[in-house]
């Protein structure tokens, strides 16, 4: 299967979870193609944009930090992060993530359920 970025869905988020600013989400896959996969997408925040706190019961929700700089909460506990590098939340544990920099933060999100 293939699917063309032009026919992917773009939503675009106003104070995503409580945080800040405006976030683009492109969802690359969703549980039509593929079970257990609750999103897979592309976020993108601009500068001084956030995602808040939120906590993930019965599913894992994995951050792949892209391109840009991120300060996340990771269950209570406050890390800079930039390309390359993964936040893993779930087992209902709790965090958030923003865009201190001055250049857009963009990474994949990806969450699965249990089965």
């Amino acid at each position: 299967m293939i699917r063309y970025r032009k026919d992917m869905l773009v939503e675009y988020k106003e104070r995503m979870r409580e945080g800040t600013g405006t976030v683009r989400v492109t969802h690359l896959a969703d549980e039509s193609t593929q079970p257990h996969v609750r999103l897979l997408a592309e976020l993108h925040l601009p500068p001084g944009a956030s995602i808040g706190l939120h906590r993930h019961d019965g599913e894992t929700e994995y951050f792949f930090i892209l391109s840009g700089t991120a300060v996340v909460n990771d269950d209570g506990k406050e890390l800079q992060l930039g390309p390359g590098d993964t936040v893993i939340t779930g087992n209902g544990a709790a965090h958030s993530i923003m865009n201190p920099g001055t250049v857009p933060l963009v990474l994949h999100g990806v969450i699965i359920t249990q089965a």
